[in-house]
């Protein structure tokens, strides 16, 4: 190992640790997006674990011409005596495929949109900020929607008689009947929809989990479950209420194709306007109850798993290399101050000894960093600072 360089004299030391502090105060409290968008994934495979029998029992209800079930409990009860009880969890992959790259594209551009929108200096994230980040996860969410909605729409068993075949075939008749603009037919309502919901969850999540559980972003405290599930599910509540307008107007506008006439909605506007002189204003809210039935459980799971998925990568790699560095002497001729920063600690040492770090410059003012010399064993008159890592 080549030995490391000497670093630059720093004219003052005791602003160089302290603009250090401020350094690392800001970068390691930080987890990264990719690991956000790690913890969404593994949260939306549990959530897609927990809640596909839900789905499995609606879609039979949903089917079910002839009265063969009497309610959820007596559906689910005869799917598993008469199929078995793997038959509740059919469709599992597609369901969950859906639901991680989902959770992955929105954990993760809500943590990059949060860094990018964070104060440089302080580190800090406004409130403001904290909703625009939200506000543009839902936006990148909202792509193709309205192949989804098309195939939904459909009703019947055999495939021969359905217009669309599947995803592909779907997008193709879409572009082929309506253009290449039908992919997103109903696209403002729909990115109000996801906009706004990923604001408001993502912003009532961070209250909940400061407000009640004190538990702040990158300082090592990870909540326990029953406390990330209660979080999750309140801010699960919170989408589907300021959304519901959105909801149902994005809804019609997907729908609605040309090969029936003239479309009844010409917009967004339009629709809610219409909807609401024919239909009153609740219809606005139409489907309200499903969606809270459906949404802040899958919220309360998958924030769960999120949490404790953070909360590793906060224990595991920033906490366990907080270490207390102080001044022990004093800095040319001022009294000491204590500082305290993160650092890794250099790896693999073998004995017990007492390391000095020492500030270095780099490019910039306000780069410096606090690298350890191993040549420099106890008190060192050069930078008079050292530190006590017991190894």
């Amino acid at each position: 190992m080549p030995p490391l360089p000497m670093p630059e004299a720093v004219a003052d030391p005791g602003e160089a640790v302290a603009a250090a502090v401020r350094r690392r105060k800001r970068e390691a409290g930080e987890i990264p997006a990719h690991m956000k968008a790690v913890a969404g994934s593994v949260g939306g495979v549990v959530e897609a674990a927990c809640l596909q029998p839900i789905d499995v029992i609606k879609t039979r209800l949903q089917l079910d011409r002839g009265g063969a079930y009497r309610g959820i409990l007596h559906c689910g009860a005869a799917v598993a005596r008469t199929e078995g009880a793997r038959a509740l969890w059919k469709g599992l992959t597609p369901f969950a495929t859906h639901l991680t790259l989902k959770y992955a594209l929105r954990m993760g551009s809500n943590a990059l949109l949060q860094s990018a929108f964070k104060d440089p200096a302080s580190g800090h994230l406004s409130h403001r900020a904290r909703l625009l980040s939200g506000f543009g996860a839902g936006v990148l969410e909202a792509l193709l929607i309205v192949v989804k909605i098309r195939l939904q729409q459909q009703r019947g068993l055999s495939p021969e008689l359905l217009k669309y075949k599947g995803p592909i075939h779907c997008a193709r008749m879409i572009i082929r009947e309506e253009g290449l603009l039908g992919l997103w037919a109903g696209a403002a309502p729909t990115v109000m929809r996801n906009g706004t919901n990923q604001a408001a969850m993502f912003t009532a999540k961070n209250a909940f989990d400061v407000v009640v559980w004190k538990k702040h972003e990158g300082d090592g405290k990870v909540l326990q479950p029953w406390q990330s599930m209660i979080s999750g599910f309140l801010a699960g509540t919170a989408g589907p209420i300021c959304t519901g307008p959105f909801d149902v107007v994005k809804t019609r506008l997907m729908a609605q194709g040309k090969s029936g006439g003239e479309r009844k909605y010409k917009g967004m506007v339009h629709a809610i306007r219409t909807i609401h002189a024919e239909e009153g204003l609740l219809a606005l809210w139409k489907g309200l109850l499903p969606r809270l039935m459906r949404i802040p459980p899958g919220q309360a799971i998958m924030w769960t798993v999120a949490d404790q998925v953070t909360g590793f990568y906060e224990r595991r790699y920033l906490q366990s290399a907080h270490l207390t560095m102080r001044a022990g002497m004093s800095l040319g001729g001022r009294r000491s101050r204590e500082f305290e920063f993160r650092l890794r600690p250099p790896a693999r040492q073998a004995s017990k000894r007492t390391l000095c770090y020492v500030p270095v410059r780099g490019r910039r003012k306000d780069d410096v960093q606090m690298l350890p010399q191993p040549d420099r064993i106890g008190p060192d008159p050069w930078c008079k600072l050292w530190a006590q890592k017991l190894l």
